[in-house]
């Protein structure tokens, strides 16, 4: 937690910095805590617990920029460690697109609570955190013969920050988390060892979901056995809700201000530019209450705002912060993403899989890269072949390559299975003509 007094601390840091020679600054006081029990076969295995307290220097000084940390909170030190901070700073080479955003885009205050903080977070005892780690194993141990280890774990935490702006800006935000997770290794053909995972996670610890972790880890191990590749072609593709993250990742890194910056991206000069198909409806939405990732300001203090991404395909905006918009000579928008939501069809994933003659559900990713500047692919994966509607033959050892832009032009169905516990609400999804190479 962020007291009273540690906000004047910050409030005479970023003064003190003023008088002693920078133009203007940045202040970022932060806190936090976490703890993690991990078990091995429903014994313990490893107890973390960390906390920590800091505070973070943005100084610009005669056309020159420079950040610094420190977590002693003394002011003494502090009086010694900002002098020194100046005077490195003056050494760097000058960078005039170094600056501070336009105050006008700053958050203002007067929003409701985005209610991020569990109010009982403290409430939760540690042999209670215990139980629920050991519950999690409970549901594997001694459920199959194949079975060679368990992991399970419970992790939870907290963060605090308040941020001062010496053009006019003064937020604060606060969060907490919690998880529970499960690993699953099994004995499978010959020398072949597969593992799976599950987990979930929540900001409330009356959210989590407490049971099916481990017996949900083990269903999708055990399904992997007799994995094998199968015939090289073209192939309906769907890809797993938990997955697509991977595919998702080089659309939202193509569009950051610095990739831009460096043309470094495959979808510059893109802006408003049709580069999916129709179904590819994806927003920014960063006030949801209660959700990962919401936020009313991004790290310089601009205020967010519902951001329309990709509109039935065609490219809306892009993040680019007062740094890189000042070296590109544009306007800038927002830092980056908040909470991504991807507009969801009416099936689920057993419905999709159902609609696809030949296929492959695309259950995991094994490796692989994303070239950044041309949008090229090549990853592992693993699943299954899809045959008139049906799971078959597990597959593994294949590989998906192609083109960003043409895998998104090929989206032909969204599921209506989004994680809501995670900033990323993207359905599982279908792709045709998809490239895969095995035998």
């Amino acid at each position: 937690m962020i007291t009273d007094k540690n906000k004047k601390l910050a409030q005479w840091a970023m003064d003190f910095a003023l008088k002693n020679g920078c133009r203007a600054a940045r202040v970022n006081l932060y806190s936090g805590s976490n703890t993690s029990f991990n078990l091995r076969d429903g014994k313990i295995d490893e107890l973390q617990q960390a906390s920590q307290n800091g505070l973070a220097l943005h100084l610009y000084v005669d056309g020159r920029y420079g950040n610094f940390s420190t977590n002693r909170l003394n002011r003494k030190e502090l009086e010694s460690f900002i002098k020194n901070g100046i005077d490195s700073t003056r050494y760097l080479a000058k960078d005039e697109a170094r600056a501070l955003p336009d105050p006008s885009r700053y958050y203002k205050g007067g929003m409701p609570d985005l209610q991020l903080l569990d109010p009982e977070f403290d409430a939760v005892q540690p042999d209670e955190k215990v139980a629920l780690a050991k519950a999690v194993s409970d549901e594997v141990l001694g459920k199959d013969a194949k079975i060679i280890s368990v992991e399970s774990g419970y992790s939870d935490g907290t963060s605090f920050s308040y941020r001062l702006v010496s053009n006019g800006f003064e937020g604060e935000s606060k969060r907490s988390w919690f998880s529970l997770s499960a690993s699953v290794s099994i004995r499978g053909e010959g020398e072949a060892r597969p593992s799976d995972y599950w987990y979930d996670s929540a900001i409330c610890y009356d959210k989590l979901i407490k049971q099916g972790i481990g017996q949900k880890a083990l269903e999708r191990v055990l399904r992997k056995l007799g994995q094998k590749k199968v015939a090289s072609g073209k192939y309906t593709m769907v890809v797993s809700q938990e997955n697509v993250g991977r595919l998702v990742s080089p659309l939202m890194n193509a569009i950051d201000g610095s990739s831009l910056q460096q043309k470094n991206s495959f979808l510059l000069d893109k802006l408003n530019g049709k580069v999916g198909s129709d179904k590819l409806i994806l927003t920014d939405e960063p006030h949801l209450i209660q959700s990962p990732g919401a936020r009313y300001f991004d790290g310089e203090g601009v205020a967010t705002e519902r951001r329309s991404i990709f509109d039935k395909g065609v490219l809306k905006t892009y993040y680019i912060d007062t740094y890189n918009a000042k070296k590109m000579d544009v306007e800038p928008t927002i830092s980056g993403a908040s909470l991504l939501v991807l507009q969801p069809g009416s099936k689920n994933p057993d419905e999709l899989v159902a609609g696809v003659d030949k296929g492959i559900l695309v259950t995991g990713f094994n490796g692989g890269n994303s070239n950044s500047s041309t949008g090229d692919f090549s990853f592992g994966i693993e699943g299954f072949l899809i045959e008139k509607g049906k799971l078959s033959t597990p597959v593994s050892e294949m590989n998906i390559t192609g083109n960003m832009i043409t895998l998104w032009q090929s989206l032909v169905e969204v599921g209506n299975d989004p994680r809501l516990s995670s900033s990323w609400r993207i359905p599982s999804l279908v792709f045709d003509d998809v490239d895969f190479s095995g035998l």
